[in-house]
């Protein structure tokens, strides 16, 4: 690739790999997942000289530990708060209504009220309730944290791959 082209797509890709970072804490933009095709993007027009397979790999596994995050980090929150695996489930189930309604916020406030309302009509205690969700909420704030330092372990990945060089 000419030197023209590889800085055209190293601008671009850096673009998308930014963009991607802050899609780890921003939930409307695919993090990692952008940052995983802004490498494979990267690898393909090179030819796989400096990206290769082994760093695809890594970084694809590390795509599907911080996009299934949110779900398995706030569904643990919630257990270890005391909820039962149905008011996970019932938690999971506001959480997409409240995104589709109402988005990011909305989000957030489903899955806690989905958490809350099914483990109060459970339990009918609401310190035992709000445990739960509070659980949630700290299991949903861990997959944040999850999803940020991913993101930034595969950029740095792809950059000391581009220093290491064919």
């Amino acid at each position: 690739m000419s030197g023209t082209a590889n800085t055209l797509a190293l601008i671009v890709v850096f673009v998308l790999m930014t963009v991607g970072v802050l899609g780890t804490v921003l939930p409307v933009i695919p993090g990692t997942i952008l940052i995983f095709v802004a490498a494979l993007i990267y690898a393909v027009v090179e030819g796989f000289q400096v990206i290769g397979w082994p760093t695809l790999v890594v970084m694809g596994l590390l795509t599907a530990v911080a996009t299934t995050a949110d779900i398995w980090a706030s569904s643990v929150g919630a257990r270890i708060g005391g909820a039962s695996g149905w008011s996970v489930l019932f938690g999971l189930a506001g959480g997409v209504a409240g995104l589709v309604f109402f988005s990011l916020p909305g989000a957030v406030i489903g899955a806690v009220l989905g958490v809350l309302l099914t483990e109060m009509m459970r339990v009918r205690d609401w310190r035992k309730a709000l445990r739960a969700g509070g659980g949630w909420l700290v299991g949903w704030l861990l997959s944040t944290v999850v999803q940020l330092a991913a993101g930034l372990v595969m950029v740095v990945i792809f950059i000391w791959q581009l220093k290491q060089g064919p």
